[in-house]
């Protein structure tokens, strides 16, 4: 056997040990097979006579299922550290006992698995026997829905029937990943359905993983991963009663496999096999919990050379996507060098990823050797503007007890914290001070890249001088409008054609259209050549997310032209022949960017300013959320709360892009151009005006993704012209997001929660009201007053930006001058209205001039009453919609 494939099993049997629930809740056939799996797997209750814990029967007999479909991988002989029921009675310890024994474990293996579900779970080494293991079902556990965590963060201990939000029993789309009121069903027979419709998808889900990847149980286990998510993201792991649905059964199954993986490796290393020691030894430290982070990304993708505006538009996307590329083969290099399965990674978001390993000599030697593989690769090939920071933590099974994960959570942000300010370990003897080589890598023919400004080029096939990292980038920007898979290899000579120029830690990268093309991927996976293969796709309308191969939740979303483009072509002006037309996938620069919110004016011509608005934004105090949001954390609670975050950057916010609509049922935010979105922040860029639009519609939704007013993000936008340089455009949108960050009342606590555009920064409640009441009644007004001939005039808008200033000046008390905004008020809108009205017949004349003017005159003064100077945001908007 391999150390990789014996690890796996344990894992694919960890991960599975509550795949009764799903099954039992289902209701599916057990062909009266079900007293005999009680009697196997079930505890005995001499109080009421019964077996407690049925889902522990179902896992048996589901598993059966699953093997009967074919497409299952076939564990039922031998197969180390498993032995086969039929191969020796006296050693039952086969893979699906061990998974089926959880709460009645008899054998090592199977007390491998069941106490990794108790420590996923936060329990302390006996509490679970003493009392879950003895709980009953809540009588209507098939209609207990799954409660959000995010409600009850900040909130203290709180009772399940105090809580309003769960999730609808669905499979994972963008929309179904919101909580909402009243999602429980009203009865048993409804609720079950619900959990059939899932069993069904998991048995069709199961068919659509390439078969040629089934006995190469890591590729397959990867796969197997991105469908468990999909049909089990919303299913409450615990019902009993008196316990709290509040982890899913995906975060749960995952926790508790990287928890075995590691548990089995350590004890198999050093050669501690029996249940003793297994029991008896929960304070050693078994596991290490190995954090990786990049440093220097933003100013890794926002670097300038020459050529980078003209390729902005690939670059920025490219360079994205190569550090998500980095994140995953950096934390595949790790898994790889310890043989542990994909479902050891329990976080990779945002350049961060978490691994949870066996804490032994082998692991920390394998672990600073993987650290060398990765300061030589940035050093050598980005010369160290990114690096990888890894921190390894050592913990025991009760580091994992809920009263201490508090603790342990502290212990890792500090590992992660010392990591970063070591990076490359320069202090140590052994590190590069220097780059001995790096002029000598010059060729005097070539000089430096012109995307980068600084490395040296090795080609000239795009026309200019290119470094092979540049080349890459913008090879990947292109790639993700073509190809929406990434086929991860050892060195082959078959996926050459395909491949970036760089090998990635030593992997190489292809980006594909068919995973399995005429079979030849198939036989590279059998060959174990074949180490990933990855779906990248964004969801379609209906939001299906499983497409029969592993998941990567990239924000990879990117506007191009379609048919509605290509009739409004001119509005592009002299842009319009800027376009790099691929016949498939026409791409959009950020030019035409600048152009699309342009309106077709009366007279015939485009009316609009032509400018992009970039907005960059993160959720506020996340580290302490984190630490101490919730009042009983546990690992599987944590896996899930960084889980939700990433995806609603990942998953909802690019198909929101693609197919969401506005209040009027327009959808306008197709041309928003993500640089990055995960983890906790994102980077857009879009036409000016959408965008602004856009950040409010994500504040909305995502208030309503945490259920809790508590739960908040700021963001802060910068509107440029297009030929403003990539890296002006993140250093203006980071200001913007300073001064949000920055917001305080007035005893000087910080607030946060709040958006700056234009060098104004309100509090997101503010910014609705402003945006959609204020600058609707105005606009209403003004629109009045020009169906009767008063047409609106910048400079009208400009007198009115004026005032605005003056107000505010006024109110703070600068400038007694500025105290008479009123009466100028009352001039300026008198001379628009009076002087510009067309009515026959004087009388009629006044009967409207006057209720015009003091309509717009109190609308006015109540905005600058109630907002001060934050009422130039409607005003600018209205002025640069209006330019000509």
């Amino acid at each position: 056997m391999t150390l990789l494939d014996a690890t796996s099993r344990v894992a694919l049997s960890a991960y599975l040990h509550d795949l009764g629930k799903l099954a039992e809740r289902a209701n599916i056939d057990h062909a009266g097979r079900l007293d005999a799996h009680k009697n196997l797997y079930c505890p005995w209750q001499d109080n009421g006579r019964y077996h407690s814990h049925v889902h522990a029967a179902y896992t048996g007999i589901a598993w059966d299922e699953l093997e009967a479909t074919g497409h299952f991988p076939d564990l039922r002989g031998t197969c180390p550290p498993f032995v086969s029921i039929e191969t020796d009675a006296n050693l039952p310890d086969s893979v699906v006992n061990a998974a089926s024994a959880h709460h009645k474990p008899d054998t090592f293996l199977q007390w491998v698995v069941a106490t990794a579900d108790r420590v996923a779970s936060g329990f302390e080494r006996d509490e679970f026997d003493r009392t879950y293991n003895h709980q009953k079902e809540r009588d209507n556990h098939y209609r207990a829905r799954l409660l959000t965590l995010f409600e009850q963060i900040g909130k203290g201990e709180i009772a399940e029937g105090e809580l309003n939000w769960r999730y609808p029993l669905k499979t994972l789309s963008p929309e179904s990943l919101f909580p909402g009121i009243g999602c429980t069903p009203t009865d048993n027979a409804a609720a079950r359905a619900e959990y059939h419709q899932l069993w069904n998808t998991l048995l069709a889900g199961l068919k659509q993983i390439p078969r040629s990847h089934r006995d190469n149980l890591p590729l397959w286990l990867d796969h197997f991963d991105a469908l468990w998510l999909t049909v089990c993201h919303a299913i409450p792991a615990a019902t009993a009663f008196g316990v709290k649905p509040e982890v899913s059964l995906y975060d749960h199954s995952k926790t508790t496999a990287a928890l075995a993986a590691a548990l089995w490796r350590w004890h198999h290393e050093q050669d501690k096999q029996t249940v003793a020691d297994l029991r008896n030894g929960w304070d050693e430290e078994k596991f290490l919990l190995i954090q990786g982070d990049f440093f220097g990304i933003q100013h890794f993708i926002f670097a300038e050379g020459g050529q980078t505006n003209k390729h902005a538009h690939k670059l920025l996307r490219g360079r994205s996507f190569q550090v998500s590329l980095l994140a995953e083969c950096a934390a595949l290099t790790l898994l790889d060098n310890l043989s542990l399965p994909p479902t050891s990674q329990i976080i990779n978001a945002a350049g961060k990823f978490l691994i949870v390993a066996p804490n032994t000599a082998q692991t920390r030697a394998a672990v600073k050797h993987a650290e060398h593989i990765f300061n030589d690769w940035c050093l050598r090939q980005t010369y160290g503007e990114i690096g990888i920071g890894l921190a390894a933590t050592p913990a025991s099974c009760n580091h994992f007890v809920q009263k201490r994960f508090n603790d342990l959570i502290k212990n890792l942000f500090k590992a992660l914290d010392v990591a970063k300010h070591r990076r490359f370990n320069l202090c140590d003897a052994h590190s590069p001070a220097i780059f001995d080589d790096f002029l000598q890598r010059f060729n005097n023919e070539l000089g430096a890249c012109k995307i980068n400004g600084r490395y040296p080029a090795e080609s000239d096939l795009p026309g200019y001088p290119i470094s092979p990292l540049a080349e890459d980038q913008i090879a990947i920007g292109k790639a993700l409008t073509q190809r929406a898979r990434v086929l991860i290899s050892r060195d082959t000579d078959s996926l050459k054609s395909k491949s970036l120029s760089l090998d990635y830690f030593g992997w190489h990268i292809a980006f594909v259209r068919d995973p399995d093309e005429s079979g030849h991927y198939g036989q590279l996976a059998r060959e174990r050549k074949l180490i990933r293969c990855w779906d990248f796709r964004r969801p379609d309308a209906n939001g299906q997310v499983f497409h029969g191969l592993a998941r990567r939740f990239v924000n990879t979303y990117v506007p191009i032209f379609d048919q509605i483009d290509a009739a409004t072509a001119d509005k592009y002006g002299h842009w319009q022949s800027e376009a790099d037309f691929d016949a498939e996938h026409p791409i959009k620069t950020l030019h035409h960017l600048a152009c699309e919110d342009r309106q077709l004016a009366e007279n015939g011509q485009w009316r609009g300013e032509i400018a992009l608005a970039t907005l960059k934004g993160d959720i506020d105090n996340l580290g302490a959320l984190f630490e101490q949001g919730l009042e009983t954390p546990t690992f599987a609670k944590w896996a899930s709360l960084s889980r939700q975050i990433h995806l609603f950057f990942t998953l909802w916010l690019p198909w929101f892009c693609k197919h969401g609509k506005d209040d009027k049922g327009i959808g306008r935010y197709c041309n928003t151009y993500t640089v990055f979105a995960g983890g906790d922040d994102f980077f857009l860029i879009g036409p000016w005006h959408a965008t602004i639009a856009l950040a409010g519609e994500m504040q909305q939704h995502f208030k309503r993704y945490v259920a809790n007013s508590g739960i908040t993000f700021s963001a802060g936008i910068s509107m440029t012209q297009p030929k403003v340089p990539a890296r002006h455009l993140a250093r203006s949108a980071e200001r913007a997001l300073e001064q949000s960050k920055a917001r305080q009342n007035e005893a000087g606590i910080p607030l946060k929660d709040a958006i700056t555009l234009w060098d104004q920064t309100v509090g997101w409640q503010e910014w609705h009201t402003l945006l959609t009441e204020r600058a609707g009644k105005l606009a209403q007004l003004l629109a009045e007053a020009e169906q009767h001939g008063a047409k609106l005039s910048t400079g009208y808008l400009y007198d009115l930006l004026q005032l605005t200033g003056k107000a505010e000046r006024a109110r703070l008390g600068r400038n007694p001058e500025d105290s008479l905004w009123r009466s100028q008020l009352v001039y300026r809108t008198t001379r628009f209205i009076g002087d510009r009205l067309r009515i026959s017949g004087q009388a009629d004349a006044s009967t409207l001039r006057r209720p015009l003017q003091e309509a717009i005159n109190k609308e006015f003064t109540l905005a600058l009453a109630e907002h001060g100077g934050a009422y130039r945001l409607p005003l600018s908007i209205l002025l640069y919609t209006r330019r000509e």
